[in-house]
């Protein structure tokens, strides 16, 4: 364990630069297999929106979704904490769940291309679902061994949540040209194509062992402070109510029932008759299909902007904050979307809340950094994601299950948000008050749940105590902060009395006269003469 408490899983290769770090890097080969994987999973979604899985009648259609949901939550909810920690400490095991998440990907893609007009299609669209969510959780616990240092482990996930966005809204654009030309089943093929080169990259990622030994009591103690499990609280809630909204407009688009066949002479006068009597013959037909690539399209770029700009809030504004704001903007969005109740409505929400969590995900990785120092932050992230994917799968539950369209659905959005909002606010510790400005100050090493005192609260009589000097404090990375490493008003330079009005008004304290060294200290100092002082040694 290195003095600043870091604790290395591996040994930090040296670092490398320009395209020799593109190619062998640690980071860069996760990366590369990230980029390829979010590829491939927009051209999945490109397929299933083509397929029969958005022409099925949605009343027909919603106990399977619901099915296949509850059976998606098995594995967060089930699968997660009775492996999780074997997984940890095996070395490569996380590694291992990310090639065979990838290789089951392909293979699920490759059964997509000859069923695509089958009911097969649900059980396979799921298998994918769960695959690339378990992806996620095995991704979050292996990114903080393959960072030199915990100070670049935010900047890493922020770099993987654009490579992510970047690399979906190409992957969705080729697939969707392509199923434009040849179908769906196209797309299906390009996706399967990009797991599989997703399966061969991910083979160089590095094994590492996440977890050797179980958490300590210091850590479980900073993992319940009261910041984590707030923020950890509120990101779930953000990320149930993100899948929320994806099956929301995705059964929004679809349509809720079929027109009246008037095909026939009888069908014809009968809706004839109704329609004078003022009852829609019309039904519900499904929207267009450039619907959803519109809000494929905003979610994309929302991502994109997220990922792009929480780097730099985050310089500027403390995590809490921004988390309390992303709700506070997802709560708005919602509700324009429900007062707008149409395609630009939609559109917004999917916006909304693609930036939204990208922001929040970065800004609650970033706390756990400030609250919990002493946490294994492989073993943390992968709990803390597995319990965000549960709660994708708990929102994206109840529009399955219960016919909702936009309006119900904003309003749904925004009493969530909100809420979370309100107990956000309310729940904080009432002795603590968060500022606005980024809080740089990390929690020092070894001190549990309890933060760090603030800096007019330290005793100024120890500044000068032989047992801390400078050179010990500079030497001892765990007693130093960010803050000193930043720029502050220089101390009274050496060589002038402490007790003068001012270093305008200093008497400089003479160590030597012509290169001969005399005892600063020998005579008791006097201070300094005002203009109409006497001089006792004149009388």
């Amino acid at each position: 364990m290195s003095q600043d408490g870091w604790r290395p899983m591996h040994s930090p290769e040296p670092d490398k630069r320009g395209a020799e770090a593109f190619f062998v890097s640690p980071f860069m080969r996760l990366a590369r297999t990230h980029a390829l994987g979010a590829a491939s999973d927009a051209a999945i979604a490109v397929t299933l929106a083509s397929s029969i899985f958005f022409s099925i009648s949605p009343d027909d259609s919603r106990g399977r979704v619901a099915l296949y949901l509850a059976v998606t939550m098995a594995p967060f909810a089930i699968v997660a904490p009775l492996l999780g920690a074997a997984i940890d400490r095996a070395k490569g095991g996380r590694r291992l769940m990310i090639i065979g998440t990838a290789a089951g990907r392909a293979i699920a893609a490759f059964l997509m291309i000859d069923n695509i007009d089958s009911l097969w299609l649900f059980p396979l669209a799921f298998t994918i679902l769960v695959l690339q969510k378990t992806y996620s959780v095995a991704k979050s616990a292996v990114v903080p061994a393959l960072v030199r240092s915990e100070h670049d482990l935010v900047g890493a996930n922020s770099r993987l949540a654009l490579i992510s966005a970047v690399s979906g809204m190409v992957g969705a654009t080729v697939s969707g040209v392509l199923s434009l030309i040849g179908g769906p089943a196209f797309a299906a093929a390009i996706a399967m194509v990009g797991f599989v080169v997703t399966t061969a990259v991910a083979t160089k990622v590095p094994r590492t062992v996440v977890a050797a030994e179980p958490a300590e009591e210091i850590e479980k103690a900073e993992l319940r402070d009261a910041h984590v499990l707030l923020a950890a609280y509120a990101t779930a809630i953000l990320r149930g109510v993100v899948g929320f909204v994806t099956f929301l407009l995705a059964f929004e688009f679809r349509g809720g029932k079929e027109g009246l066949d008037i095909s026939t002479l009888g069908s014809a006068a009968g809706g004839l008759t109704a329609t004078a009597r003022g009852i829609d013959i019309s039904g519900d037909p499904a929207a267009p299909a450039w619907h959803f690539g519109v809000v494929l399209l905003l979610a994309g770029i929302g991502a994109l902007i997220g990922a792009r700009l929480a780097p730099n809030l985050r310089e500027r504004v403390a995590e809490e904050r921004m988390l309390q704001t992303v709700l506070a903007i997802v709560g708005v969005g919602a509700l324009f979307a429900a007062f707008s109740n149409d395609l630009f409505g939609a559109a917004v929400l999917s916006f909304v809340m693609a930036s939204g969590a990208a922001t929040g995900k970065l800004a609650f990785d970033s706390l756990v950094q400030r609250a919990a120092p002493d946490a294994n932050y492989g073993r943390s992230f992968a709990r803390f994601e597995a319990r965000f994917q549960g709660a994708w799968v708990v929102g994206a539950f109840v529009p399955a299950v219960i016919p909702l369209n936009l309006v119900v659905g904003g309003f749904g959005v925004a009493a969530a948000a909100i809420f979370a909002l309100v107990s956000y606010l309310i729940g904080k510790p009432a002795h603590e008050a968060v500022p606005w400005s980024s809080i740089r100050t990390l929690r020092p090493k070894g001190v549990g749940g309890t933060p760090p005192p603030p800096a007019a609260a330290v005793d100024d009589s120890t500044a000068g105590s032989p047992s801390t000097t400078p050179g010990q404090a500079e030497s001892d990375p765990a007693e130093l902060t960010i803050e000193d490493l930043r720029p502050s008003q220089p101390e009274a330079p050496a060589g002038t009395a402490d007790f003068a009005y001012g270093w305008g008004n200093a008497e400089p304290i003479i160590s030597s006269v012509d290169g001969v060294e005399v005892d600063p200290i020998g005579e008791a100092p006097r201070p300094p003469q005002r203009p109409n002082d006497t001089d006792d040694s004149a009388r």
